[in-house]
């Protein structure tokens, strides 16, 4: 492969990439769904094979 297709291919991608970014946000409806609440719950208790980090311990 030459630079020039190895270019060509990397912008077809960014393209298409860039393409579907847009079309995702020109049909975006934020009225859908809005009814809906969506409730995370977190456990308090991490089980005790849970890394330091995910603790807030300090190490």
């Amino acid at each position: 492969m030459t630079n020039r297709q190895v270019l060509l291919i990397i912008a077809t991608f960014v393209a298409l990439t860039l393409g579907s970014f847009i079309w995702y946000i020109a049909t975006w409806d934020s009225r859908k769904g809005g009814d809906q609440t969506t409730l995370i719950i977190l456990p308090e208790l991490l089980p005790p094979e849970a890394p330091a980090l995910a603790t807030g311990t300090k190490l």
